[in-house]
C-alpha cells in the first residue's frame, strides 16, 4: 500500500501501478521461514519481473505498424518457451519463469504513460520495499510471545525464523519416535525429511556482513548440524517397526525448547542402549547435548546443494526443460492471440491468466482451473459490490491495502489467492485510468482456463511426463551414491550426512512429483503410472540405507546378513518397478 499511497499522494497514481506489483509478486513469493533466505527467494524473481516488464514494454513497438495482433502472440510465445524452459530446474527458477513472463505480459498491454525503464524501477523498489520489511519487522510470534518463550529468548529477533525452522527439526525427530512402530510412522518420516529441507534452506541464505561471524549465527549452524545424527538415528529406529519407550523421545522435545529459548538444553532422560538405534539416539543426543552447552558454538556452514549455472541450463534443455516449455508458450501464445483477434481492451489478462495456470506446482490441471474460474468469479463479485459503493483512488488503495494483507493467508489455496489477486489487479486497473471491467475479467479468464485445459491435455510429439523422470531419475541417481558410500566409508559420519540429506531431499522431491501427476486426468497421469511402485521402492532402499549406516557405525564395520538381504531386495524391487515404468535397469 505504502509505494501506492505515496503515487496518489503526489498525483501520480499510475506510477504507483509497477511499484504495487512488484510488492504484489513478493509477497506471493515469499514463505515462512529465514529472513535473509527471502532475501533470494523474493529478489531474484522481482529482478527477472522487472527484466520482464522493462521487455514487455518493447514488444508493441516490434514489427511493422498495425501488425500487432500477429507479432505479439509469436513474440510472447517464444518469451513463454524460454521462461518455462527455465522454471522445471526448480522452485526458485520457477518463480523466476513466471514473473518474467506475467510481468512481460502486463508490460506489452497495460498502458501507462511512464516509459520502461520507469516501469521496471518501480517495480524493483516496491518489491524492495517487500523485501525490506521482511527485514525488519517482526513477526506476530515474536511480538505475542512472553520474552521468556521468544525466539533466542531476550535477544534480537533477527533470527527468529532460522531459529522455529532448526527448533522444528528436534520437533520432527520427536514425533518420528513417538511414531515408531505404528502406521503413522512413515508420514513423521516425511515430516522430518521436510523439516529437514526447512532448515536447510532457512541457514542457506545470504548472510548479512555486520553479522556473520556472531555468536548466534554460530550456534544456530552448530545446533542444526548436531540435529543431522539424531535424525539418522530415529530414522533407523522407525525402520525397524518396533514401539520405543516414550521418554526417549523427551530429549529431543528439551533440546527443541532449548532452541527456541536460546537456553542450555539441561538435563536429557536416562540413555536406553539395548541396540544398535537406540545407542546411536544417546551418543547423538549426548553429542548435541554438548554443542548446546558450548555457546560459542562452532562456525559451520550447512551444505544447500544448489544448482550451478551448467545443471541448470542441462535441465533447461532437457526432456522436461522441453516440454514445459512448449507447453507455457502455447497457451501464452493462444491466448494473447485468442485476446488481441477479439479484440478485447484489457487482452493482456488473458495470457497472464493463462501463465499462472499452466504452472504445476499450484496442484492438478483441472484443481487449479475450477480454482481459477471460482476465485476470479468471486474476487470479480466483491469488487463489483465494494466499487459499487463509491470509486475514486481512496476505494482503490483501501482496497490493495486489505488484498495485501490477505495474500499470505490466500497463498494457502490457489481458489483463495486468485480472488484476492483479482480484487488488488481490478484496484490497480482503476489506478491506473483504465475503465472498471470486472465481468470482462470472468469472461477473459474463463476463456484462459479453457485454452490452458486443451493444451494441457494436448499429445505433445515423444513421451510425455519427462518432469516426473527427471524427479525419480535424480532421486535414484542420490540413493545409489548414497548406499555406496554407507558400504565403502562406514565410518564417515559428516560425508554420510551431505549424501543422507542429499538423497531423502531428492526422495521427497520426486515423491511430490509422482504424487501431483497421479492426480492429474488419465491423458497426463497415465505415462507416469509406473513411477508410484519406484518411488515406493526408493523409500524402502533408502530407509534401509539409513539403517545400514547406523549398524555399521555401531558394530564392525560388516553388513550383518538380514542387512544384506533386505538391501539386495529393494534393489532388486527398485530395478523391476524402474523397467516396469519404461526405463532401463538401474543396477548397471
Amino acid at each position: 500500500m505504502v509505494p501506492l499511497f505515496l503515487a496518489v499522494l503526489a498525483d501520480r497514481p499510475t506510477a504507483g501501478v509497477p511499484a504495487a506489483l512488484g510488492a504484489m509478486f513478493a509477497g506471493i513469493n515469499d514463505r515462512p521461514g529465514g529472513r535473509r533466505s527471502s532475501v533470494s527467494r523474493v529478489g531474484v524473481p522481482a529482478l527477472a519481473g522487472a527484466a520482464g516488464l522493462l521487455a514487455g514494454s518493447l514488444l508493441p513497438a516490434a514489427g511493422p505498424p498495425g501488425a500487432a495482433v500477429f507479432v505479439l502472440p509469436v513474440l510472447l510465445g517464444a518469451l513463454g518457451l524460454l521462461a518455462g524452459a527455465l522454471s522445471s530446474t526448480g522452485p526458485l527458477a520457477s518463480a523466476c519463469g513466471t514473473q518474467l513472463l506475467v510481468a512481460a505480459v502486463i508490460g506489452a498491454g497495460m498502458p501507462l504513460p511512464e516509459s520502461g525503464g520507469e516501469r521496471a524501477l518501480l517495480f524493483l523498489a516496491g518489491a524492495g520495499w517487500a523485501v525490506l520489511l521482511r527485514l525488519v519487522l517482526p513477526s506476530r510470534f515474536f511480538l505475542l510471545a512472553p520474552p521468556s518463550r521468544r525466539p533466542g529468548g531476550r535477544g534480537l529477533y533477527r533470527y527468529e525464523g532460522e531459529i522455529e525452522a532448526v527448533a522444528g527439526v528436534y520437533a520432527a525427530v520427536a514425533g518420528l519416535l513417538r511414531a515408531a512402530g505404528g502406521p503413522r510412522a512413515p508420514a513423521h518420516r516425511a515430516a522430518l525429511t521436510a523439516a529437514l529441507d526447512q532448515a536447510q534452506d532457512a541457514l542457506s541464505g545470504p548472510w548479512l556482513r555486520r553479522y556473520a561471524s556472531s555468536a548466534a549465527e554460530r550456534r544456530l549452524h552448530a545446533r542444526y548440524t548436531a540435529a543431522l545424527p539424531l535424525a539418522e538415528a530415529a530414522t533407523a529406529l522407525a525402520w525397524a517397526g518396533e514401539p520405543l519407550p516414550g521418554r526417549v523421545a523427551e530429549g529431543p522435545l528439551r533440546l527443541a525448547r532449548a532452541v527456541r529459548t536460546g537456553s542450555t538444553c539441561g538435563p536429557l532422560p536416562a540413555p536406553a542402549r539395548s541396540g544398535a538405534g537406540l545407542r546411536a539416539l544417546d551418543d547423538a543426543l549426548l553429542a548435541a547435548a554438548e554443542a548446546f552447552d558450548h555457546r560459542a558454538g562452532q562456525s559451520l556452514r550447512t551444505a544447500h546443494g544448489r544448482p550451478g549455472l551448467v545443471p541448470v541450463l542441462r535441465g533447461a534443455f532437457g526432456p522436461a526443460g522441453r516440454e514445459y516449455g512448449i507447453r507455457v508458450a502455447l497457451c501464452c501464445g493462444i491466448s494473447a492471440a485468442v485476446a488481441l483477434g477479439l479484440d478485447h481492451e484489457h487482452w493482456y489478462w488473458m495470457p497472464a491468466t493463462a501463465v499462472f495456470l499452466v504452472k504445476p506446482d499450484l496442484g492438478p490441471l483441472v484443481s487449479r482451473v475450477l480454482s481459477r474460474a471460482a476465485g476470479t468469479v468471486v474476487g470479480a463479485a466483491v469488487f463489483a459490490g465494494f466499487f459499487g459503493l463509491g470509486a475514486g483512488p481512496p476505494p482503490a488503495v483501501a482496497a490493495v491495502a486489505v488484498c495485501g494483507a490477505l495474500i499470505p493467508v490466500a497463498t494457502r489455496h490457489f481458489a483463495a489467492q486468485t480472488a484476492v489477486v483479482t480484487v488488488l489487479v481490478l484496484s490497480l486497473v482503476l489506478l491506473a485510468g483504465e475503465p472498471q471491467a470486472a465481468w470482462g475479467r470472468v469472461v477473459e479468464s474463463l476463456t484462459a482456463c479453457a485454452i490452458v485445459l486443451l493444451v494441457g491435455h494436448l499429445p505433445l510429439p515423444g513421451q510425455r511426463g519427462h518432469r516426473v523422470r527427471t524427479a525419480v531419475d535424480t532421486a535414484v541417481a542420490a540413493a545409489h551414491r548414497y548406499l555406496r558410500h554407507v558400504l565403502a566409508h562406514p565410518q564417515d559420519g559428516p560425508g554420510r550426512g551431505t549424501l543422507r540429506r542429499d538423497a531423502y531431499r531428492s526422495l521427497a522431491a520426486a515423491r511430490a512429483a509422482v504424487d501431483l501427476s497421479a492426480a492429474e486426468l488419465p491423458p497426463v497421469a497415465g505415462p507416469t503410472a509406473g513411477f508410484e511402485e519406484v518411488a515406493g521402492a526408493l523409500e524402502r532402499l533408502v530407509d534401509t540405507t539409513t539403517a545400514c549406516a547406523v549398524h555399521l557405525q555401531d558394530g564392525s564395520g560388516e553388513l550383518s546378513p538380514p542387512h544384506a538381504e533386505r538391501i539386495a531386495a529393494h534393489l532388486a524391487a527398485l530395478d523391476a518397478a524402474h523397467r516396469a515404468s519404461g526405463r532401463s535397469g538401474v543396477l548397471a
